[in-house]
Order: C-alpha cells, then sequence, then structure tokens
C-alpha cells in the first residue's frame, strides 16, 4: 500500500515513465497557488520533481484560482494554476502591479455533473435543466426532481456546488446559468472538490459537480456522471469527447500561469521544462485529460520564448479548441 504523497507521486512518475530535466542539480523556492482542479497534477509533478531536485524547496496550496489569482497580481506566487484563464479585472491589476505573466495550457477538464450511484432515474440533463437548477432564481423554488422533469420522483434535491473562488465555479456559471459567478446559494459550497465528493456519495437524491480527475476514480462505484445535451444529444464527460469539443459546453483547458520575473530563476525553468516534457504521462495518469502529444512541445517552445500575456483577452475559454489557443499569439 502506498503510504504517502510523495511516494504515490514516485509511483506515478515510475508508471509513466517521467524523464527529469538535464542539467546541473539547483536550489531555490518556488511558491504555488490556485486552482483545486490543476492541484492534484501539479502536486505530483512537485513530488516528483524533488526526487532528483531536493534543493529546490516547492509550496502548492490550492485556495481556488481566484484566490490563487489574488495573490499573483501582487507578484507574492511564482506560478498560479487555473481552471480558467486570467481575467480582465486580473488582467488589469497585473499591469498596475508590474507583473508580467506567461500562460500554459497543461492539460483538459470535463466538468462533471455526478449523482449517486444509487440515483436509478437521473442519466441525462439538458443545459436547459441545468440552468433552470443552478440559477439565482431558482434558490428555495426548485427544490425536487420533479419539478426538473415529470417522470422524475418528487424527493428533495441536494445540491453540491463550488466555492466562490473557484474557477470551476466561474466556468460553470458561465456557460451554464449564462451570468458569470451567479448561482443560487441555498446548496453546500466548497472550494475543496472532497467535500463536493464526499455529498454526493452520502445522499441519493445528491447532485453536484467536480473536475473530472476528481469524479473518475469514483466512476460506477460511488457515484455516476449525468450526460449533458446541449442541442445535440445526451454526452458522457470523457477523454475523448472533451478533445473533440462533444461535451459541449463542460470542456475547458487547464492553465499554469508563469511570472515572468520569476522565469529568470533556474529553479522556475527547470520545474516548468520537467512539468511540460512530463506533462502527458503524469497527466494520464493522475486521471487528467493531456494536451495532444505534439502540443507539449509548442507550449514548451512559448515558454522558452517567454512570451508575455494571454490569447483571451479576458474572455472564458469556452467554445476555445486547442489549436484556437496556440495559433493565437498571447496578448499582454
Amino acid at each position: 500500500m502506498v503510504s504517502s504523497p510523495r511516494a504515490w507521486a514516485v509511483l506515478l512518475c515510475v508508471v509513466a515513465g517521467c524523464q527529469q530535466p538535464a542539467g546541473e542539480t539547483v536550489t531555490g523556492k518556488l511558491e504555488i497557488d490556485g486552482s483545486s482542479t490543476v492541484f492534484k497534477l501539479t502536486q505530483a509533478v512537485a513530488e516528483e520533481f524533488r526526487s532528483d531536485n531536493a534543493g529546490v524547496q516547492i509550496k502548492v496550496d490550492k485556495s481556488g484560482t481566484g484566490g490563487g489569482f489574488s495573490k499573483f497580481v501582487l507578484g507574492k506566487l511564482d506560478i498560479c494554476d487555473a481552471s480558467r484563464p486570467i481575467a480582465q479585472k486580473e488582467i488589469d491589476q497585473c499591469k498596475a502591479n508590474g507583473v508580467e505573466y506567461i500562460e500554459l495550457p497543461i492539460a483538459f477538464d470535463a466538468i462533471t455533473v455526478a449523482v449517486n450511484k444509487d440515483n436509478s432515474w437521473c442519466e441525462s440533463m439538458t443545459t436547459a435543466e441545468l440552468k433552470k437548477l443552478w440559477e439565482p432564481e431558482a434558490e428555495g423554488k426548485i427544490t425536487t426532481w420533479k419539478q426538473l422533469r415529470d417522470e422524475w420522483p418528487d424527493q428533495k434535491i441536494q445540491l453540491f456546488g463550488q466555492g466562490h473562488d473557484s474557477g470551476t465555479f466561474e466556468y460553470f456559471t458561465e456557460a451554464i446559468v449564462k451570468q458569470k459567478n451567479k448561482s443560487r446559494t441555498d446548496c453546500t459550497a466548497s472550494e475543496d472538490d472532497n467535500v463536493i465528493l464526499m455529498g454526493i456519495e452520502g445522499e441519493k437524491g445528491a447532485l453536484g459537480y467536480v473536475p473530472y480527475a476528481y469524479f473518475a476514480p469514483r466512476a460506477g462505484k460511488t457515484m455516476k456522471a449525468v450526460k449533458i445535451d446541449s442541442g445535440k444529444g445526451p454526452v458522457a464527460p470523457n477523454p475523448q469527447a472533451v478533445k473533440d469539443a462533444s461535451y459541449s459546453p463542460l470542456s475547458r483547458p487547464l492553465f499554469i500561469y508563469i511570472n515572468r520575473q520569476a522565469a529568470e530563476k533556474p529553479e522556475v525553468t527547470k520545474f516548468v521544462e520537467f512539468y511540460l516534457e512530463n506533462g502527458e504521462k503524469m497527466a494520464e495518469v493522475v486521471g487528467y485529460i493531456p494536451l495532444n502529444a505534439t502540443d507539449y512541445p509548442k507550449v514548451l517552445e512559448r515558454y522558452r520564448k517567454l512570451q508575455t500575456g494571454t490569447s483571451f483577452g479576458g474572455a472564458s475559454s469556452e467554445g476555445k479548441t486547442l489549436d484556437d489557443i496556440l495559433n493565437a499569439p498571447p496578448q499582454a
């Protein structure tokens, strides 16, 4: 039995065949915070990186994408994990504080709407039904399954959602509710995805949404995914549906943002290079959906050229393919 995060990360990379970056051993410190979605991958990468770079101290926190950016825009982080692109307000704050950044996509996610394994009625939902359930106007009014579909039972829905500092919350509300950062509040909300998972597992009438990597190990055991119908028929979250954009609108790219000044430090560059050189293998093993193998070198080239700015102009990544992102030069 694997007994610690360190041992688990080593096992993951042994299985994946990870490669340590060449060159002299470096020392120093890295400060990373942000998305709880991306945390799972960054933490595993950091643990494995330390195995040959013991002189580098890496602190990885998960205060949510918004929480991470609130520190990043002040120059307090080397790297910010993000489950959505940097927002216009954060772009403006970076400019005001003289913080330049490098935007690097590192994997894909499928925001997964999940129900308890004993739920025998809900196999799929339309985006209109999800909006009806989660919009602010639903608070205190849409409280049973039958209110969504007549054939569903007159049973209470226990809702579990993301906390407001979560990039998953921001993306979900923009894509489903059509009002960014607006949602009903009579639910259990947390930036900690494990709280949401425990809630879904513990209530037969529960429904919640979590990153795919947190759902996948529990699929068919304690919970099941709800297929999403955005107008072209129900589609389940899976790697192929995410890459071909048929799982819409809840497919999204994940990012790390590098402080341009921090990129001057050898320990930061060595870590980022290791992250991208092993990104495909590590993402698969940890449970994320990797970029295409041919795309990681393109992302690494963006970093080595120190291309600052964002490809999104402060807007959402909804509907964007990886080609769209990589072919759009980042703008400061």
